[in-house]
Formats: C-alpha cells, structure tokens, sequence
C-alpha cells in the first residue's frame, strides 16, 4: 500500500498531451485531434516510473485553445477541493499548450496555494513517434511530490515555470515555453529537482481569493478584451467595443507600452466613460515602465494574456 503522504491528484483537461494523429497522417505530430485520451490512459504507463501514488480524474476534455471561464471555475473547485485533502501532497493538470499560461496565472492568483499544482502539457502528441508528453507528465508528479514546490507552476522540456511568469513563445518548438526575464523556478535534471529561485507565494503572503466568487456564468464575468497597437492603429476599434459595452480593455502596445496616437485618445475617451485600460506590451519579455504622465497604467512584466485574467479579477465584484 502506498503511503498517504505520497498521493498526487492528476486532473486531466485535455490538450495536445492527450492528442492522436489523425488516421492515414504522413505527418502524426502536426496532423492530430486534441484532447482523445482520457487521463487514465496518460497516467497508466508514467504510474511505473514513480512511487508517488496516482490518483486520476477527468475534469473535462478540450483543446485548450477552447478554454472557458465555465471550466476554469470546475478546475478551480476541483484544484481546492484535492488540496484540502491532508493525504494529498499535490495537484498536476494535464493540459494544452495554448492557453496553458492563461490558465496557470489563474490559477495562482484566485488559489495562491501552498500545495504545488503543477501543469503539464506537450507540444507532441501521445501517439508521436517522440512524445514529449510521458517524460513532462512523469516531471510534474516528481515536482507535486516534491517538499520544496508550493504555488503553481508549469513543467515542459525538463524546466519549471512559475504561474505567475510563464508564456509561450514558439508555435512547435519542444521547448516552447519561457518565463521571461524571471527565469525558470527550478529544472529537473536527471529525476532530481535543482532550484534556481522563490516558489510562487502562498496565500499567507500573498493576494488570495475566495475562488467560489467566481461567476457561474460566462454572462456574468466582466468582459476584457485585448486590442493591439500597430502602424496605422484604428480608433474605430476601441469605439465599436465601447458601444457594446466592453468594461475593461488591454492595450498590446508597441516596445515599452506606447501606442498609436489615434489608438491612445480613444483609449482616454474609454476611461473617461468609466472603462478600465491597461498597457502591456507586444514583446515576449521585458517590463513595461512607463511614465507618470501616461494615460493609462502599466502591466508591468505582465503578458497581455495575463493582464487580461488580472483586470477582470479586479473588475469581479
């Protein structure tokens, strides 16, 4: 029998890590369906790799560039009520990679959790000849039993991601996903674990949330969108979203945050109706820092993803 203070919950969600090529495909690492197998079958062959003691259960089956508000708050009930668990040692989601960073900055910032939950993801398929999925997900277990990891952080191609950082940088790479100018947390090296830097904080110091205020409905969520600054930037953008009735928007504006002088002024008529704008940027790292006088505040290292789940945490009443 294993021991109770070994058992890791695996939640499986869907995305690439449970995807099979398409029948006939020349091609069975581009050519797939997301999201076919059920977590059961992922854990079944990693189970014999490690000692932690698996439990599994389906949460959902999407591809995650499919992602809802609805399924977020099912995970986040799903993620509190396993780590209430005093035999539970940690959480792992499998998950896709495309909104994986949107999910995990969630994540964090509504559970802050002292446990680690940890995402794993592929950018494979299952049935790839080189999975990349089985060695990410036998990766996440060894981090969701590990004593050092709290917080949630993402594990791909042997490097661990704080939540709060992660982001993904290239369309099919293997290694595909970056933490910025913050770095990795830790990597796992040979089965050991060798960190680097602070784990995500806990909700003893850090900003946490009472996840069942989360909205049931999609309805009910503020909406947030995100507008892109660029040559030749339309102001007509920012109008159309006003008249229907957008609460908060974030700008991807070019270098340092600035935007477009037709986009800016629309953005001040925005926040003069009472919506809320941030500024993020379009680069893949770096801080926005902007000035005093800038019209609307600063993401600061914040993609416009995250800036995104950040406002319309704000916005929740």
């Amino acid at each position: 029998m294993q021991s109770a203070e070994k058992t890791v919950v695996v939640l499986g969600t869907g995305g690439t890590i449970a995807g099979t090529a398409i029948s006939g495909s020349a091609e069975p690492s581009r050519s797939y369906l997301a999201a076919q197998l059920g977590v059961d079958v992922l854990t079944a062959h990693v189970a014999t790799f490690t000692s932690t003691y698996l439990e599994t259960e389906q949460v959902c089956q999407v591809d995650s560039k499919d992602m809802s508000f609805a399924l977020w708050r099912t995970l986040t009930e799903r993620v509190a009520h396993h780590l209430a668990r005093t035999e539970v040692q940690g959480v792992v989601i499998t998950h896709g990679t495309d909104t994986l960073e949107e999910t995990a900055y969630f994540l964090q910032r509504v559970l802050a959790p002292r446990k680690p939950v940890v995402l794993a993801a592929a950018m494979r398929p299952a049935t790839a000849l080189l999975s990349d999925g089985p060695q990410n997900l036998l990766d996440a277990v060894l981090v969701a039993s590990s004593e050092q990891a709290h917080g949630v952080v993402a594990v791909l191609a042997g490097q661990v991601h704080s939540g709060l950082q992660v982001r993904k940088v290239h369309s099919h790479r293997l290694t595909a996903f970056s933490s910025g100018d913050a770095g990795v947390v830790a990597q796992i090296h040979e089965g050991r674990l060798q960190c680097y830097r602070a784990w995500p904080q806990s909700a003893a110091n850090s900003r946490a949330w009472d996840w069942q205020r989360l909205p049931e409905k999609a309805v009910d969520w503020p909406w947030v969108e995100i507008i892109s600054s660029h040559a030749g930037a339309d102001a007509r953008t920012v109008q159309a979203l006003l008249q229907m009735g957008v609460k908060g928007m974030v700008v991807a504006g070019t270098g340092n945050g600035t935007v477009h002088c037709d986009l800016e002024a629309a953005l001040e008529v925005a926040q003069a109706q009472g919506v809320r704008v941030w500024r993020s940027s379009r680069c893949l790292s770096g801080t926005v820092n902007l000035k005093v006088e800038a019209c609307a505040p600063a993401a600061q290292s914040l993609t416009p993803c995250q800036a995104r789940v950040e406002l319309m945490l704000s916005l929740l009443p």
